[in-house]
């Protein structure tokens, strides 16, 4: 399993989120796709990330290349001060991790 992590800088004021939904409505048609959320920085309402999890890198790599995904980044573009910036991670297992920050 895979998670991409989307930030994006937002223009004061640009109600980005009808384009997320967008984004989200659209990748869950893909294969692969597991789920996503929106996140808003606590500190700067300018900065918001969706991470979404895709089963597979290679599904999430379909989606990324996508058309449909392309144009709704055309779409989102006027709302933005830059360029979205994309992180891929690898879901690590954490079996034995139980007791770590917990006083155990």
């Amino acid at each position: 399993m895979i998670r991409a992590i989307i930030g994006y800088k937002v223009k004061r004021g640009a109600d980005i989120e009808p384009v997320l939904n967008k984004i989200r409505s659209h990748a869950q048609t893909y294969p692969g796709f597991v789920g996503a959320e929106n996140l808003r920085n606590a500190k700067d309402s300018t900065v918001v990330a969706m991470v979404q999890t895709w089963d597979k890198l290679d599904d999430w790599t379909a989606w990324e290349a996508s058309s449909i995904r392309k144009s709704i980044l055309d779409e989102a573009m006027p709302l933005l001060m830059d360029e979205p910036r994309v992180t891929v991670y690898r879901v690590m297992a954490t079996h034995g991790w139980g007791g770590v920050g917990r006083g155990s």
